[in-house]
């Protein structure tokens, strides 16, 4: 589109992606990455979270998170899920939307091994979203798994990535009196390319 220059310009929305990141993790004081992401449970009632996003592949956003979470179980009900990511500082942000596929083999181990040995024995030890007696409880758990698991703990089975495939990206910038700019990207199966339009404010 003539009208997709400066940050909005480029032919794929995953650079364009990544080229916002870096400049967010210039400018933003915390967690540049972090992304509200929705899940819907089995009734269609939503849920909302942050989480880390962890990297932008060539045709996916990656998140690690407990499966048995209740993030996770939705996710693996529905199969598909959305999230922001907003910039203070830049006065972005982008929208996707799409279809989630696990992501438990090589990569979640290598992301798994490079975490801190506590945040390593924390995913051993939180049973994510149940509820929990008290703190005291948790942190014996911690101890009983490092004395169990020693320094090297092998992934949980329970715990890895999450793969968000996008039917839907959309770029947003801040416009003077509201006048925002806005481009979605739709994915178009059949053609297999993105249609691009600039929506209204």
């Amino acid at each position: 589109m003539s009208d997709r220059s400066g940050i909005f310009a480029g032919d794929d929305p995953f650079e364009i992606a990544r080229a916002w990141l870096r400049e967010a993790e210039a400018s933003e004081p915390n967690d540049p990455n972090a992304i509200a992401l929705a899940s819907v449970d089995e009734q269609g009632m939503p849920n909302v979270r942050m989480v880390l996003l962890k990297e932008i592949e060539a045709d996916a956003f990656v998140f690690y998170t407990n499966y048995e979470s209740r993030k996770g179980r939705e996710i693996e009900t529905s199969g598909k899920a959305a999230f922001v990511m907003h910039w203070k500082s830049l006065h972005r942000q982008i929208r996707v939307r799409g279809t989630v596929t696990r992501e438990d083999g090589d990569k979640a181990d290598e992301y798994y091994a490079s975490r801190s040995l506590k945040s390593r024995l924390g995913a051993w030890a939180s049973r994510q979203s149940q509820p929990l007696g008290s703190r005291t409880h948790l942190m014996g758990e911690v101890a009983r798994l490092t004395a169990k698991l020693g320094p090297n703990p092998p992934r949980p089975p329970f715990w890895g990535g999450f793969r968000i495939r996008p039917t839907e990206i959309e770029f947003w910038a801040d416009g003077a009196f509201r006048l925002h700019d806005r481009f979605r990207w739709t994915w178009e199966e059949k053609k297999n390319t993105w249609e691009i339009n600039r929506l209204n404010p």
